[in-house]
């Protein structure tokens, strides 16, 4: 997944755009848009387990 944080501004000023892929997503500030983009991507790099696979009795 590309990330990408850039300044852009809209009708209601200055804000912050992090985009994902094609998603994008607006923040009021930098701050916000880099803390957003710092636990996303402790999300995604964390371990995750897969659940197993129950086999269901004939």
């Amino acid at each position: 997944m590309k990330i990408a944080i850039q300044p852009v501004t809209t009708s209601t000023g200055q804000n912050w755009q992090v985009s994902l892929d094609r998603q994008r997503v607006l923040f009021h500030t930098e701050t916000e848009a880099r803390e957003f983009v710092s636990t996303l991507q402790r999300r995604i790099t964390a371990p995750h387990t897969l659940p197993t696979q129950q086999r269901i009795a004939s």
